[in-house]
């Protein structure tokens, strides 16, 4: 968990009154079929989804692909599972998809454009009526380009429509009685690599191998391994910086024996979308 209650610092009448109008938002779907990560978001719009449409009218589907690590599919399952709702696995190789390994700025529009329309298919193909998606309000803050895919498509992001941010997910999750409330922040391995640096297989289980170690090493909050060619970039929360100085040889050691030549820390810390600051910049 990467934090308690205390501090998520939100209004939370304010956060009722928007869980209010997601329920009536969700209430009129019929059936949903729900893009499914195991996060934060998702977990919590699945809950919700359940409550408001009932179980056996919404299916959670999760993409299995080389982009994300084997246990987030294995944790998204058993969430599932635990709230009683039908799950199901759509694996896709991403990694032949044109434009995706290329790793431009656009690979997450290119990405979640191919994901979605298999969704928006496979929800045709079983009767769901419409694909949710748990974007939610602070990502229209932040560099997207997947979400204009989903605009495109017609896909519906009710937390995003509600205007519900992470502080109001995690503490409404909190209240709910979800486990995921207090997850750290996920994204697909693709982002821990420099836009133009083409994405392989051994690039993604480098970095996806060092985070792993990183979390068995105590790790809890927010982690990511940045990947520039022969040197990792370690960003984690201010608390774990000082976790991994202490441990500095061991890190070193064991990230050498993955693969990497140079280890180094991020001084600035933990930043979301830390590599979409090249892209920022240039605009």
């Amino acid at each position: 968990m990467i934090m308690d209650s205390n501090q998520l610092n939100v209004d939370i009448k304010m956060a009722l009154e928007k869980e209010k109008k997601l329920l009536k938002l969700l209430g009129s779907c019929e059936r949903a079929l729900v893009a499914y990560s195991g996060g934060v978001d998702s977990s919590y719009l699945l809950y919700k989804a359940s409550l408001a449409l009932g179980q056996d009218n919404v299916l959670a589907v999760t993409v299995q692909s080389e982009l994300s690590p084997p246990e987030e599919i294995e944790e998204a399952a058993k969430n599932a599972l635990t709230m009683n709702i039908g799950h199901q696995v759509l694996i896709i190789d991403l990694l032949k998809i044109p434009g995706i390994v290329e790793n431009s700025p656009e690979r997450c529009y290119i990405c979640k454009n191919y994901i979605y329309n298999n969704l928006r298919g496979f929800a045709e193909e079983n009767n769901y009526a419409v694909v949710l998606d748990g974007s939610n309000a602070d990502d229209k803050s932040e560099y997207r380009p997947g979400l204009r895919a989903l605009e495109e498509l017609g896909i519906k992001s009710p937390l995003l429509e509600t205007g519900l941010g992470k502080k109001e997910i995690r503490y409404l999750s909190k209240q709910a009685g979800l486990t995921t409330w207090g997850k750290p922040a996920a994204a697909c391995l693709a982002s821990r690599l420099c836009y133009g640096d083409k994405i392989t297989p051994a690039k993604l289980e480098l970095v996806a191998g060092a985070e792993q170690y990183l979390r068995q090493l105590g790790v809890k909050e927010n982690l990511r391994v940045r990947y520039h060619g022969n040197l990792a970039r370690i960003e984690v929360e201010e608390k774990d910086i000082e976790l991994l100085v202490s441990k500095r040889e061991s890190v070193v050691s064991e990230l050498g024996k993955l693969g990497f030549l140079y280890v180094t820390l991020d001084l600035s810390g933990f930043h979301s979308g830390s590599m979409d600051r090249m892209v920022r910049y240039n605009d």
